[in-house]
Parts: C-alpha cells; sequence; structure tokens
C-alpha cells in the first residue's frame, strides 16, 4: 500500500485520540486499533517507514507505531 495512505490513515485515528487528555492512554488506542484493524502487511510496513524516519506521521501515530515496533522486537 502506497506509505503516504498508511500515514494518512494513521494520523486520522490519531486525530480521533487527541482528544484523550493523557497521550499514553491515546497511544495505547491507536497502537490497538492498528492491531485489530491493519493487516500484519500493513504494519509492517508502517513500523518500517518509522525506522526510516517516518515523515508525515503526527505525533501521536509515530509514538503508536513506536509502540507497535517495541512489541514487535520484544516477541
Amino acid at each position: 500500500m502506497n506509505i503516504e495512505r498508511l500515514c494518512t490513515m494513521a494520523n486520522d485515528i490519531a486525530h480521533f485520540f487527541a482528544v484523550e487528555p493523557d497521550s499514553t492512554v491515546g497511544v495505547a488506542g491507536i497502537a490497538e486499533h492498528l492491531r485489530k484493524f491493519w493487516d500484519p502487511r500493513m504494519r509492517k510496513q508502517i513500523i518500517a517507514h518509522l525506522g526510516e524516519g517516518g515523515e508525515g506521521l503526527e505525533p501521536l501515530a509515530r509514538d503508536a507505531v513506536a509502540a507497535l515496533a517495541q512489541e514487535q522486537r520484544s516477541r
């Protein structure tokens, strides 16, 4: 999938969680959404994109993708 589209989708999810006063809860919610509803190939691609700098990812989305990357490294 086009990485710009994945970034837009991740950022849209982050916009939904941006109203959460505790950013930790917001990041966890975004990561959970990506785990539940994104195809593993999409998650792999966005994690790789973050590893290359993550251009286009907004801060909450970036933090959520970083959390997913950390989970994968922990396995």
